[in-house]
């Protein structure tokens, strides 16, 4: 009995269904059966398709050995009321399963489930403010400027930097981010991390995204005590307080004794009871019916464990702040009576893990269809939590940091510099069309050194220019551009005939070296005596 590893994605609980529909009808073992004197062929008893059925659960990856015999049971009920399966007589949907010797078989076909279509969401984009967006109200200095033509004066302040000489400048400020804008940023960013960790190319089929509350993530974020636990601004969604202190009182057991509380034999288990009452009745599980799929799809990744704890902690912050609340103070709850050896037995029949589970599994994650493993899928993902809820439940510090980091980047200031491409206001885009392989590498080779080319040119007829700048700007040129200026002058003697060299004047001889030019030497008289 092998059970494929469904991974995370859309529709996982229902892949799952029809997997597990399709095992049970083909490996399900099938005899003859007698019934009040009568043969039937091909059927199974109610026992036999429990026993062979949990075994299955039992040795799946994809639900695991928590998987009870009750909880196999329930899966039959609605492989029954589905008409997956029959009675011998042909009778279904009303039906009830039970775990004894009644014969069922399996109808010609069996449904499989049909994978919802959701319709596409188009997303409402709220614009980010740009560098150069004027604010609300227009001022003639915040008008935008008209096209720069680029010219040899323009070009030296762009690469004057470059020679040490730095250009007046002045700072620009974004345009105030609004509330809406940040919370877009929020929403937008975690769910993009949700889905790099699951690996999706979309999560439209995972989540319905409109339904998601960025101002639950931030709350869930930042209104945290020391403990991490959520700390509510609308104090009516708390928990009674009732159930908080018989919540209490079970995680601080033994040590009950100091809240006054009256004891008697068995009180635990009516303080237990209390509690799971409680949660039972709520209207909707702590991880709510929208969110049911993208939960379902994080357990695919129970095998990658770093990898399923670090979706778990973004799945939980798209909770409502007090269901994020209840589900944080129960995991407590549950992993300190689990570990506390005092703590006397809440079940007679039951481990306590094994209590914890089954108890609070339902009103943690279930499914409004019933057609579907919610149950299995519940314990499954119940005990992957209390065995990691610390982190869980933690804020991931990599997705706030980067979120903080992008926020506070859209608030800083820009340094812009007269005459850079800031300043020119560019036109508006146009539709692009298609071209040879041949053009466009002809247009990357040739269609940037036109204009650097006449630049060149421009440099070159200045005649403003004294010959010590235009040799300083020409240097300049010839660093940045060597292809160009080679271009224009391929030998030494052409960059030579730029600057001729004038005729320098003869020196003028000296007057008195004129005045006995062919005076003979004289024979000096000899010092000797």
């Amino acid at each position: 009995m092998e059970h494929r590893l469904v991974g995370p994605g859309p529709y996982r609980a229902t892949k799952l269904w029809n997997e597990t529909v399709e095992l049970f009808r083909t490996r399900m073992p099938l005899r003859k059966h007698r019934c009040r004197f009568k043969s039937y062929d091909r059927c199974f008893t109610a026992a036999e398709a429990v026993d062979w059925l949990h075994e299955l659960l039992r040795c799946s990856q994809n639900f695991g050995p928590e998987v009870t015999r009750k909880q196999t049971v329930q899966l039959l009920k609605k492989f029954l009321k589905n008409h997956v399966i029959e009675d011998i007589k042909g009778k279904w949907g009303q039906e009830d399963f039970e775990d004894n010797r009644h014969l069922y078989r399996f109808p010609p076909s069996s449904p499989l489930k049909p994978y919802p279509k959701k319709p596409a969401y188009q997303k409402d984009v709220i614009k980010f403010p740009e560098w150069n967006d004027p604010p609300q109200s227009t001022s003639q200095e915040n008008i935008p400027v008209r096209p720069v033509v680029v010219n040899s004066e323009m070009w030296y302040k762009r690469h004057s930097i470059a020679i040490g000489e730095v250009p007046a400048c002045r700072l620009v400020y974004r345009r105030q981010l609004t509330e809406a804008n940040v919370e877009e940023i929020w929403k937008s960013m975690t769910l993009s991390y949700l889905q790099k960790v699951l690996g999706l190319d979309s999560l439209e089929e995972v989540l319905d995204i409109k339904l998601v509350n960025s101002k639950f993530i931030i709350h869930n974020v930042y209104s945290v005590s020391k403990q991490g636990v959520v700390i509510l601004d609308d104090k009516s969604k708390e928990l009674p307080h009732w159930v908080l202190s018989a919540m209490k009182c079970l995680a601080n057991w033994p040590n009950c004794s100091d809240l006054k509380q009256p004891m008697y034999l068995g009180f635990e288990k009516d303080v237990f009871k209390t509690i799971a009452d409680y949660y039972g009745h709520l209207k909707e599980p702590l991880l709510t019916f929208h969110l049911f799929d993208a939960f379902v799809s994080v357990l695919g990744l129970l095998q990658k464990e770093k990898m399923a704890i670090e979706a778990f902690q973004i799945c939980c912050l798209l909770l409502p702040p007090e269901n994020r609340r209840k589900l944080q103070l129960l995991m407590r709850m549950m992993a300190r009576i689990c570990l506390n050896k005092e703590m006397p037995s809440l079940c007679d029949g039951f481990g306590t893990r094994t209590l914890m589970v089954q108890t609070f599994s339902r009103c943690i994650l279930c499914s409004k269809d019933e057609v579907d493993l919610d149950e299995l899928l519940a314990v499954r993902l119940v005990t992957f939590l209390m065995d990691n809820y610390q982190e869980i439940l933690k804020v991931p510090l990599a997705l706030q940091t980067s979120i903080e980091e992008r926020v506070a980047h859209l608030r800083r200031v820009q340094i812009k510099y007269p005459g850079a491409d800031m300043d020119i206001t560019l036109s508006a885009p146009s539709f692009c069309r298609q071209i040879s392989p041949e053009e466009f590498e002809y247009q990357r080779a040739y269609g940037s050194q036109e204009p650097l080319a006449a630049l060149l040119e421009e440099v070159i007829t200045d005649a403003k220019l004294s010959s010590k700048e235009k040799k300083k700007k020409l240097k300049q040129f010839q660093k940045s551009y060597p292809e160009v200026y080679q271009e224009r002058f391929p030998t030494p003697e052409s960059e030579a005939l730029l600057f001729p060299e004038k005729p320098k004047p003869k020196p003028q001889l000296l007057m008195w070296a004129l005045k006995n030019p062919f005076q003979p030497f004289q024979r000096t008289r000899s010092f000797r005596m």
